[in-house]
């Protein structure tokens, strides 16, 4: 069988044998997903079964419903570890700072970094990153499958779990044929899709269901019905007994609308915009897009923090996409 990430070999062969002499965390997102901690869970047995010390490492607390991850595999909160003497490795971040800023500060060189966002420039000592890949599960899957590496129940479930859900239940663009031969051979290791099926889209909370009721009941049309935005207002959490991880997949439901082509949920907190832009084309860049707001992502799925009011920013984002909108439709006409 052909290589999977071959342009890798040599570079991941050397940042196996540098591992070796540390101890390891291994890094993820804040308010990390199916990806980050299936990146995480994985690489971390994978480095724990050659004999290393190793750990998963974030700011925030497992998501409930991507809990059964984790199997045994040892998980800290970024402040309940002694991170003297360890190196990180940073999975799933588009830059060095997605962990948050004191994960930045305590790492300032990582050792290494697997990631697949287009606006990831590389900023580890080693650095897998594929933009061409629909998750950093797929890239450490065909990394691990490359390398003969041993990859045990928990961690296929863990990979096999990041690239469905990266891939939307293999509906995204990104979805190859790569994808599904990666996942193949995770279920031949003993991933079971039921399972994952089941903890992530039949366990959801009255909270969550509320939250969705008030998101479609936001939802306006903007940039001539070329664009959906939804917004959960600040309070809205405390209000309907729901938590910041019951916003996950709202934002799909704005863009499904039939002509729409990008769907927005902008989240009012403190002094602070949280946003998250998909499109169904990646022609529309949502990843630049998100950039002018000193956010980021992949080019149909991006996200951004940004200090500004919700009156100051909603009009700012709604001319953002209208030029964005207009340029594409523009090089369509061409």
């Amino acid at each position: 069988m052909k290589p999977y990430y071959p342009q890798f070999a040599a570079d991941f062969t050397a940042f196996l044998a540098a591992a070796a002499g540390w101890k390891i965390s291994v890094v993820g997102h804040q308010r990390p997903d199916g990806d980050c901690i299936g990146s995480q869970v994985a690489l971390c047995r994978v480095l724990r079964a050659r004999g290393l010390d190793a750990v998963c490492v974030g700011a925030d607390p497992v998501p409930r419903r991507i809990k059964f991850l984790l199997g045994d595999t040892p998980y800290c909160r970024r402040d309940d570890l002694d991170h003297a003497g360890r190196a990180a490795v940073f999975v799933d971040c588009a830059d060095h700072g997605r962990a948050g800023e004191k994960l930045r500060l305590i790492y300032p060189e990582p050792l290494g970094c697997f990631d697949h966002h287009l606006s990831n420039d590389g900023f580890a000592r080693f650095n897998f990153i594929d933009t061409g890949s629909s998750a950093t599960a797929e890239v450490l899957a065909g990394l691990s499958f490359d390398a003969e590496l041993p990859i045990d129940a928990t961690s296929a479930q863990a990979l096999y779990t990041g690239i469905m859900t990266d891939t939307g239940q293999f509906r995204f663009s990104s979805t190859s044929q790569r994808a599904f031969q990666l996942s193949a051979e995770l279920l031949g290791r003993g991933a079971k899709p039921a399972l994952a099926g089941q903890e992530l889209f039949e366990r959801e909370s009255l909270g969550k269901l509320k939250l969705l009721q008030h998101f479609i009941g936001s939802l306006r049309l903007e940039c001539g019905g070329r664009a959906c935005i939804g917004v959960l207002p600040h309070g809205i959490f405390e209000q309907v007994g729901a938590t910041v991880e019951d916003t996950e997949g709202l934002v799909d439901y704005a863009r499904s609308l039939d002509g729409v082509e990008i769907g927005a949920l902008i989240e009012e907190r403190d002094g602070v915009i949280k946003a998250s832009l998909r499109a169904k084309n990646g022609l529309y860049r949502m990843d630049t897009v998100a950039a002018q707001f000193n956010g980021g992502g992949h080019a149909s799925a991006a996200g951004l923090n940004y200090p500004d009011t919700l009156a100051h920013f909603y009009p700012k984002l709604v001319a953002a996409l209208a030029q964005r909108i207009a340029e594409v439709e523009s090089r369509a006409r061409k």
